[in-house]
């Protein structure tokens, strides 16, 4: 069995942590991470109402008998600080926070007993969140899907590893038992993952939405601000999202300017959305979206994610120590 700081400390039966993915991680997919093994995380988006918080935690929680977490956006707090209150009046094991200083939040969190997760683009973010006293940083890379930076995930957790003291979790391109067991070789204390269980159907997207991420090849994703643009909303510039590419962004990826004042491109893609057209409305993923062939419950995700990294784990150590044992016993370097 693996053991880090989510197993030892959080009671975690796998070092996995379900990425708290707006319009997509309800409750339900979250409580079925959590059945599954790891902690299961509800996203709430910043225009979600209030309701949707307590009523998702219902869910989730699965009349107390599961650990689970809210995801809330850090930026947009500052105009809506009530989802910080009715997050921290749900009573969740864990609040994450994205995008955005989280400095101002932490100690409001571990106040209330709950477990506070920062999710960082850089290096300054980790920085500033182990100041704060955070109890978990999430170092995103931007393989991420979703809104993310624009540092891959593996040069960004080596450097956050050696510049910070709180433990750390892996985000970015992870979504097999090779993954995990590359960053729990690194160092990382477990895996944030979100876009290995776009095509599960505990999750909230349509079907047609889970049949185009199947389809995904993992060189169609694009980093772009064309669709938060295009709906008007108000993301910080820093954070682009990753999203499939379709023939909306074909089409104005590089003329962005004027799909933005064109009414009827406006019009068309709040249709698609409407419609679940997605060749034209947006999917977030990730670039790992190429590893997904089919649908696959949540917890079977899991459990071969995590069960496959310990396998592996065990036969590539004991084959490197045993080699380079081998070596020595024989003289060489």
């Amino acid at each position: 069995m693996l053991k880090t700081f989510l197993t030892e400390q959080w009671g975690l039966r796998y070092p996995l942590v379900g990425a708290p993915m707006a319009g997509v991680a309800f409750g339900r997919l979250a409580r079925a991470v959590s059945e599954g093994g790891a902690l299961g995380m509800i996203g709430i988006g910043s225009s979600d109402p209030v309701s949707k918080i307590a009523e998702e935690s219902v869910v989730a929680a699965d009349g107390g008998r599961l650990r689970y977490g809210i995801g809330l956006m850090a930026w947009a707090l500052d105009r809506r600080p009530e989802l910080l209150d009715a997050a921290i009046a749900a009573k969740p094991f864990a609040i994450s926070f994205t995008a955005g200083s989280a400095a101002p939040f932490v100690a409001s969190v571990r106040n209330a007993g709950i477990k506070c997760i920062v999710q960082i683009n850089s290096r300054e973010d980790a920085l500033e969140a182990d100041q704060a006293d955070a109890d978990l940083l999430v170092v995103q890379g931007t393989e991420a899907g979703g809104h993310t930076g624009d540092v891959a995930t593996l040069p960004l957790l080596q450097i956050v590893l050696d510049a910070v003291r709180v433990p750390v979790v892996a985000s970015g391109g992870i979504a097999t038992a090779r993954g995990l067991a590359a960053v729990l070789a690194a160092g990382a204390q477990g895996a944030w993952i979100g876009t290995p269980f776009l095509a599960s159907p505990e999750a909230g997207h349509s079907p047609q939405a889970r049949k185009r991420i199947v389809e995904a090849r993992e060189d169609e994703t694009v980093l772009t601000r064309l669709f938060d643009r295009v709906q008007g909303v108000q993301w910080p510039e820093r954070f682009p999202g990753r999203a499939l590419v379709n023939d909306f962004t074909r089409r104005w990826q590089e003329h962005q300017d004027e799909a933005v004042a064109n009414e009827e491109v406006v019009a068309s893609l709040r249709g698609a959305v409407a419609a679940k057209d997605f060749s034209l409305a947006f999917i977030y993923a990730g670039q790992s979206v190429g590893t997904i062939t089919r649908e696959r419950p949540a917890a079977e995700v899991i459990a071969e994610i995590g069960d496959g990294a310990e396998a592996l784990l065990r036969s590539r150590f004991a084959s490197l120590l045993a080699s380079g044992s081998k070596r020595l016993l024989m003289g060489g370097e």
